[in-house]
């Protein structure tokens, strides 16, 4: 049977950012504990959507908390020739924009209200901030996301996955060059998590790095455009899916034996057959 490869990355037409993110060197760590120690991380690019997996205490959210400038590491981090460590908060926001994993339930704001408030924190141009521009954006992104429907719905009355809808709402209205996503899918249903993939990519093919921490390596098989497989701290694979989600990487990571197959549509899936 021939196997199907997801295609080469085409940034769209119109599109007119470039550029690419370098880490090298990076240490950082909690309480005196290195969790990352002089970590390379292989090119991040504009246009690709590249996926951190790994056991639990790999190293993967660190990762991203760094890159969100929420840890003080050391090392570089290089976007395009600015270093983004050392940067202010006003300056790093008008670059990076990171989703956290767990979103408070207890916000006393409506849906449009919160993500109003991630513009207001943002570096926008006095014509952009204006109440009735920052209104119109924050409802383009609600609808884009498909949301649009609880723009006046209080935050503390929504379930888990509505919650994590709006808080990609706010993440990504800011519109950032680098996006970081903590689990974005972690609370919702099937549906919704294909959802949220299909927008990752399509983020990604407005010319942005989109960097996802997941869990479910299915989802990563099938939407990734590169795969960094972290355990204890460093890269134990990375490429294009099926490159870097194996059968031997994932036994020698997971203790678990796999099988990579493939769909009659050309697909890689994994299944889990037992523990070693």
């Amino acid at each position: 049977m021939e196997v199907l490869e997801r295609p080469p990355v085409v940034i769209e037409s119109g599109c007119t950012r470039i550029g690419k993110l370098e880490i090298k060197g990076l240490k950082v760590g909690y309480n005196g504990r290195p969790i990352l120690n002089k970590l390379d991380v292989p090119m991040l690019e504009v246009g690709q959507v590249t996926v951190l997996t790994g056991p639990n205490a790999a190293g993967k959210s660190t990762l991203l908390r760094a890159l969100a400038g929420l840890l003080n590491p050391k090392g570089s981090m290089n976007f395009n020739g600015k270093e983004l460590i050392g940067l202010s908060a006003r300056e790093r926001a008008g670059i990076v924009s990171f989703m956290p994993q767990h979103v408070p339930n207890d916000i006393n704001l409506s849906v449009m209200e919160a993500v109003i408030s991630a513009l207001k924190a943002s570096p926008f141009d006095s014509a952009s901030s204006k109440n009735g521009s920052l209104q119109e954006r924050a409802f383009r992104v609600l609808d884009q996301i498909g949301i649009a429907h609880l723009a006046l719905e209080n935050l503390s009355q929504l379930s888990g996955g509505q919650r994590q809808m709006a808080s990609l709402a706010r993440t990504v209205v800011r519109d950032p060059k680098i996006l970081l996503l903590d689990e974005p899918t972690s609370a919702l249903d099937l549906k919704h998590q294909v959802k949220v993939m299909k927008l990752a990519r399509a983020f990604a093919m407005e010319g942005r790095i989109v960097v996802i921490v997941l869990h479910d390596l299915n989802l990563a098989l099938r939407w990734a455009d590169q795969v960094i497989v972290m355990d204890k701290g460093k890269i134990a694979g990375y490429g294009r899916p099926t490159e870097s989600i194996t059968a031997e990487t994932i036994a020698n990571v997971y203790g678990v034996e796999v099988r990579i197959e493939h769909c009659s549509c050309g697909m890689a899936h994994m299944i889990v057959d037992d523990e070693i």
